[in-house]
């Protein structure tokens, strides 16, 4: 059998989840894949759970490495696919029966796209919920503070435009959901920048016209929980995260000019400030609609109404501001004075 689609299973020390993530592979109605899982020198026992269910389905490989850490784990995977699509897949994570499927025929009837992500569930939510989404031992029923917020922003997003539109936001698509063209994936592989290597890939695609989108079905159950490497890792802190931002925009947005237009001062404002800072990025304007701000001349930025764009010199503009209804009225009035979102401005929360 030649596998039309390539699993992407980076592991370390997931012996407790994995077995019911492989399981969530083998009842995929699509079923000519092949599951690399590549162990980044776990020590517990992931790679036994891992080697015991590919001793009866050789269509998992199972890949043993010393640990190198995920960057390093999960290029030495891409190596090792051999389909023409490689599927993301994380070791604590749930796959839908019907996701590669369904991801596959997306990319199959639009050439042009070079990967396609899913909607997503948040879990574990209740004790009563399937087994392998039940809460580990430890592990609360209750999501976090604001996890809701962002499960519902991400199942907000479906088409090109508005993974373009939403990318400094945060990122568009969540990484296991993610299906890419091999050729694409092995031309592009990740990088250890200090950020999030998903992150990071999802903006260079886009930065050199590449198309993402969005089944727009809940095709992932994504497990929630203290030991996941975006809370324990430095790479995936919110500095970490703007300064990703940051670099990329000083990439596309402002690959010409080292002034700009600040939309929004508050503490998401601020960050992105001086993560621009850092690389000779200065405002020349802070749009402000607090009165006592208005005026004001702020880190040599002047401070002004949103008015007063009109009669400013067109420059490059971002608008730094963590309230979605916030960003929704931005854009309402930067399209009102003919701003192009992605070519004049882009909303960076």
């Amino acid at each position: 059998m030649t596998p039309s689609v390539s699993i992407l299973l980076p592991v370390w020390n997931a012996e407790q989840t994995l077995e019911a993530c492989l399981r969530s592979v083998q009842r995929q109605t699509l079923k000519e894949w092949e599951c690399v899982v590549v162990d980044d020198g776990s020590s517990d026992g992931s790679v036994e759970v891992a080697q015991q269910i590919a001793s009866s389905d050789r269509r998992i490989r199972v890949v043993a490495t010393e640990h190198l850490g995920l960057v390093s784990t999960l290029n030495t995977g891409i190596d090792h696919c051999e389909a023409p699509l490689v599927a993301r897949m994380d070791a604590d994570d749930i796959m839908h029966r019907t996701r590669l499927e369904q991801q596959k025929s997306t990319l199959d009837a639009a050439s042009d796209l070079c990967g396609v992500g899913s909607h997503v569930r948040l879990f574990p939510r209740r004790i009563t919920d399937p087994i392998d989404e039940r809460p580990l031992p430890g592990e609360s029923t209750q999501l976090r503070k604001g996890r809701g917020g962002y499960e519902s922003w991400l199942n907000s997003i479906t088409s090109r435009d508005e993974v373009s539109r939403e990318a400094y936001v945060e990122c568009p698509i969540a990484h296991p959901t993610l299906m890419l063209r091999r050729d694409t994936l092995a031309n592009y592989r990740y990088r250890d920048m200090g950020w999030p290597e998903d992150y990071d890939l999802v903006l260079r695609l886009l930065a050199q016209g590449q198309s993402l989108v969005v089944v727009p079905s809940r095709l992932l159950s994504w497990r929630d929980h203290d030991a996941r490497l975006s809370r324990t890792s430095r790479a995936y802190s919110l500095e970490q995260f703007v300064a990703c931002k940051a670099y990329h925009l000083c990439e596309t947005l402002l690959r010409e000019r080292t002034d700009y237009v600040l939309w929004g001062y508050g503490d998401t404002g601020r960050a992105m400030f001086k993560a621009l800072a850092k690389h000779d990025r200065y405002p020349s304007h802070i749009v402000e609609l607090h009165p006592r701000r208005i005026g004001n001349t702020i880190q040599g930025a002047k401070v002004i109404h949103p008015d007063a764009l009109s009669s400013l010199e067109r420059k490059p503009l971002i608008a730094s501001v963590a309230g979605a209804g916030a960003r929704v009225e931005i854009r309402q009035a930067l399209g009102r004075l003919n701003y192009c979102e992605g070519k004049d401005f882009v909303c960076a929360a």
